[in-house]
């Protein structure tokens, strides 16, 4: 079976999905996110916790990306967009790799003042 590099580990084992579906589903979550999605994964990838940047691969953190912010919907605080991010890092890499939670809270205020832009309502 071949493994997908766009998957968790943990989801390598489940059905199959093909490039198609990977690119559909990122399409889908840049329709529904708009530049809150390129916003988190330009983030990510330019804080890098995770040492992937290897100044050629921009869009290497848009799958984290794109588990991130659907489970964005109810934190109240940097801290909790912080837990959320290490969790979905821990679930993608595992948790050697993804390190503590304290790895993240640099990036979590960022995503959290993105996100405070994103929920104000436009003029």
């Amino acid at each position: 079976m071949d493994l997908n590099p766009d998957e968790p580990r943990s989801a390598q084992h489940a059905m199959p999905r093909t490039r198609e579906d990977i690119l559909e589903e990122r399409r889908l979550l840049k329709a529904k996110y708009g530049d809150l999605f390129d916003s988190t994964a330009a983030l990510l990838f330019r804080h890098d916790p995770v040492g992937i940047n290897f100044e050629v691969n921009h869009d290497e953190y848009q799958a984290e990306a794109g588990s991130i912010l659907p489970r964005l919907h109810g934190c109240q605080s940097a801290d909790d967009v912080c837990r959320v991010v290490h969790e979905e890092f821990v679930r993608w890499f595992d948790a050697p790799t993804a390190g503590s939670p304290d790895r993240y809270m640099e990036v979590a205020s960022e995503i959290w003042q993105l996100l405070q832009v994103s929920r104000q309502p436009e003029e």
